[in-house]
């Protein structure tokens, strides 16, 4: 029995461990045994961008862009959500997607993405908010260069980008309504200076309703001729205020 023992741990120590989770990749995950003996231990850009991003699209980063026709949003501006889909490039054959984590201004954005720079000696790091620039000549985003850890700045290379993928986590900026910058833009009008009355008059009718007014005497002729016309028995009439006034202004 012991020697039987011993073949079955022999035999058992030549089997290699499984790999972890997060580092299975998705031709392994869709059944492609091939990648099984060549998936690399650590982790891939992938399933990284995919968390980040929310974009449900699974293999290998160069066929994203394809797969993302007609079923998401692409275009040619960063916005923060976003992923940036890598074209193949020399020793990149697979391609790579990195997540956009802040847009800082047309030539610049920060990506959160795994897998690109080796750190400590380890390759499949994560890396958060590091910088890419646009270096293309026509700024559509379609040639970046992207920070590298072991030289502690951007590297050397531009990198060809397909473009980026818009999924629903993808941020995008309203634009203002153009009725409304109209309407900023053009200038309030002035209104009407209020004519003014003299203070003379303003004070005369200020006193309507508070005060009675009292006329403003007759001249020495019509007091005359008024004492000698035969009088009626007096009537208490209150003084109308508007009469009073014409009567002070009106002669």
């Amino acid at each position: 029995m012991k020697p039987l023992f011993a073949s079955l741990a022999a035999l058992a120590a030549l089997v290699p461990a499984a790999p972890a989770l997060a580092e299975v990749s998705d031709q392994f995950r869709n059944g492609d045994e091939r990648s099984r003996a060549e998936l690399p231990p650590y982790l891939q850009c992938v399933p990284y961008a995919r968390e980040l991003s929310g974009i449900q699209i699974y293999g290998d980063a160069h066929t994203w862009w394809g797969q993302a026709e007609g079923r998401y949003e692409r275009g040619n501006t960063p916005r923060v959500g976003a992923v940036m889909a890598f074209v193949p490039h020399r020793n990149m054959q697979l391609g790579h997607v990195a997540a956009v984590s802040k847009v800082i201004d047309s030539r610049t954005v920060l990506l959160d993405h795994a897998n690109w720079s080796p750190i400590n000696g380890r390759r499949g790091q994560i890396e958060r908010d590091v910088k890419a620039i646009d270096v293309s000549p026509n700024n559509d985003w379609s040639e970046v260069r992207v920070w590298y850890d072991p030289v502690q700045g951007l590297g050397t290379t531009a990198w060809p980008v397909h473009g980026f993928i818009y999924g629903e986590k993808a941020q995008i900026a309203r634009p203002r309504l153009a009725r409304g910058i109209a309407e900023r833009a053009a200038p309030r009008a002035t209104p009407p200076a209020r004519q003014t009355t003299s203070k003379e008059f303003t004070e005369a009718f200020a006193s309507l309703g508070r005060t009675e007014l009292r006329p403003r005497p007759l001249q020495a002729t019509e007091q005359r001729r008024r004492a000698e016309t035969p009088r009626a028995a007096p009537r208490a009439k209150p003084v109308d205020p508007l009469d009073a006034v014409v009567l002070r202004y009106g002669s």
